[in-house]
């Protein structure tokens, strides 16, 4: 699944659950159901894109850290 700013926080932390703590520095409110990333960056007063800017590098930086099977 790719996941945008029409995506609900929650698929974000389906599809990167190592998001989850981020979510949570931001106070982004990820337990209710069909907000979009998009709806709840502006309810919060944040420029969506800069999230998307902070989300990738949380992505990226998670990254090695993946166990190996």
């Amino acid at each position: 699944m790719e996941c945008d700013l029409e995506s609900s926080l929650v698929d974000w932390i389906i599809e990167y659950p190592q998001l989850e703590r981020l979510f949570q520095e931001l106070q982004l409110e990820y337990h209710c159901g069909g907000r979009s990333m998009e709806y709840e960056c502006l309810r919060q007063g944040f420029n969506p894109q800069h999230i998307l800017s902070l989300i990738s590098q949380a992505i990226s930086n998670s990254e090695p850290h993946a166990k190996e099977d």
